[in-house]
């Protein structure tokens, strides 16, 4: 097997699925390919790849139902490729549960880079990135540095605000002792904002960190990217039943970013 792992292309364009096999070997991933939704889900089931990229406009089921069908049974990255650009594809896409969403055409080392940034983060139910389980490197760009922590706070520390407990060790968070299901993007969101200790983060910072960028501020950050952080957040705030009118937790500071309130 190659060094990365594995990785699954769903796509029933031929041309656009020998392009993304050849992004993804030229990474460093053995690649599996379906032309279908159900093939493609099977094979995600049978075969538990690292990396998945999903066509949403598949001729047999919808991208968004092949989907459901991974995230029952797998925790892989999954970056959904799609010529559709209208803003409800992108919420539903990351609601559903993708880690990321391009739309076609799209730019190889865009595909790429995104990947490795994703590679660089802790995957479900484990305190290491992808890339430390496997011991491969990223050809992409190099890991970023590691985060300085926080002037007189461990970073081993368990972060507390209001009720939220969050623990960066096992990657977990809970709310008045209740566990909250939080995907790896919306975990690595609170746990920056509960580290900024109330300072407001831009709106492009969080689109970094969602991303693993959080050390290169030259990346670019379009406005789908900021739309889709703010999908995210409020997905926390559902998870966290926070009133975004009388805010608990996170506070929108209208065309900056995000804070946290005020502890109760």
């Amino acid at each position: 097997m190659d060094e990365l792992g594995l990785a699954l292309v769903v796509e029933d364009d031929d041309d656009v699925r020998h392009l993304v096999e050849d992004v993804l070997r030229q990474a460093g991933f053995e690649v599996l390919s379906a032309a279908t939704g159900r093939e493609g889900a099977e094979i995600a089931r049978r075969e538990d790849p690292a990396v998945v990229t999903l066509d949403l406009g598949l001729p047999d089921i919808d991208g968004f139902e092949v989907l459901r069908r991974i995230r029952a049974s797998s925790d892989a990255y999954v970056v959904m490729l799609t010529g559709r650009d209208e803003e409800p594809d992108t919420i539903l896409a990351l609601q559903s549960g993708a880690d990321d969403y391009l739309t076609k055409p799209f730019r190889p080392r865009e595909l790429r880079a995104r990947i490795a940034a994703m590679m660089r983060r802790p995957r479900a139910g484990s305190g290491e990135p992808a890339l430390a389980r496997t011991g491969a490197r990223v050809q992409a760009a190099a890991p970023p540095p590691q985060e300085a922590p926080a002037p007189q706070r461990h970073p081993e520390m368990l972060l507390r605000h209001s009720g939220l407990t969050l623990d960066p060790r096992t990657r977990t968070a809970s709310l008045a002792g209740r566990t909250l299901d939080l995907t790896r993007t919306e975990f690595d969101l609170l746990h920056a904002l509960l580290r900024a200790g109330g300072a407001v983060i831009p709106r492009a910072e969080l689109v970094r960190i969602a991303r693993g960028d959080r050390y290169r501020e030259d990346t670019y950050v379009s406005e789908a990217d900021e739309r889709a952080v703010e999908v995210h957040l409020g997905n926390l705030r559902r998870k966290l039943g926070d009133d975004p009118r009388q805010p608990r937790w996170l506070v929108t500071v209208r065309g900056v970013g995000y804070r946290l309130a005020p502890a109760a």
